[in-house]
């Protein structure tokens, strides 16, 4: 899909590719996206369980859901709202996953998205720094509150209503990084060592990236043009998620939206 187009294109046996003339259209249809799952996920289950991420793609997609018009129309009430990684900071901290959900999806300019602060679950990293304790506590402490939340589970795993991603310039999603030992780990939420080749080298917290196999929707956002190579690599003839994580989500049912300068090497016939 290119322009201005609102279905994306997917080719057999690969994800579903919208490409957009820039960021903030990538944001705009993004934020249109999740709008329509979490109504609906309310609607048929009177809940909706959205795994979000960090990093600075998920901002523009805060800022359109937690404005007019979609911000009054979607039922916040039934909504909760997890992470799929964060770094092992304070909640307030500048490299906090959460932060962004609290200064742009919340506060918005009238306020943001009314989602009830008992159906809002960060990483517990701000009471496991201040009882100084380790990251292990803390993932502990997510994946007891995730088994006691009632969401559905498929073949031991939680099931999401949604998953939004963005993709790491190693191919890392989540804090899942190439070679990284969670593709082997049967917890459900993980303590990862504070990666040495991409920044920041901070400790993390990560969902099993078994998750994404059984999410009813899993969104991948990519934008700018230091994602190209990163983007033609994961959709290139050599598959190894394990080498490239990024590609666990390369297949049918997953939906990808990139910029033009993102998707500028994606392989012509998947565009």
């Amino acid at each position: 899909m290119t322009g201005n187009a609102m279905t994306p294109r997917t080719a057999t046996g690969e994800p579903a590719i919208g490409v957009f003339p820039d960021a903030e259209a990538v944001s705009t249809a993004a934020g249109d996206l999740i709008a329509d799952v979490l109504r609906d996920a309310v609607v048929a289950r009177e809940r909706a369980d959205w795994a979000t991420t960090g990093g600075s793609a998920p901002i523009g997609i805060y800022r359109r859901l937690g404005t007019e018009p979609l911000r009054d129309g979607i039922p916040w009430a039934g909504v909760h709202l997890w992470w799929g990684d964060d770094r092992y900071v304070p909640r307030d901290h500048p490299l906090s996953n959460i932060l962004p959900v609290d200064q742009v999806l919340l506060a918005g300019p009238t306020p943001g998205a009314r989602i009830p602060a008992a159906n809002i679950h960060p990483f517990p990293t701000s009471e496991a720094i201040g009882e100084a304790r380790r990251p292990a506590w803390a993932a502990a402490r997510y994946e007891a509150e995730l088994r006691s939340a009632g969401l559905e589970t498929q073949d031991g795993w939680p099931v999401f209503d949604l998953v939004l991603l963005g993709v790491g310039p190693d191919g890392h999603v989540m804090s899942v990084f190439p070679g990284s030992t969670a593709f082997d780990e049967s917890a459900w939420v993980l303590p990862i060592p504070a990666p040495t080749h991409v920044e920041p080298h901070v400790t993390r917290l990560t969902l099993n990236p078994r998750v994404l196999d059984v999410a009813r929707h899993v969104l991948v956002v990519v934008q700018g043009a230091a994602k190209a190579e990163i983007v033609a690599t994961i959709f290139g003839d050599e598959r190894d998620p394990r080498r490239w994580p990024a590609q666990l989500v390369r297949r049918p049912g997953v939906t990808w939206l990139l910029d033009e300068d993102a998707a500028a090497r994606i392989p012509p016939g998947l565009r």
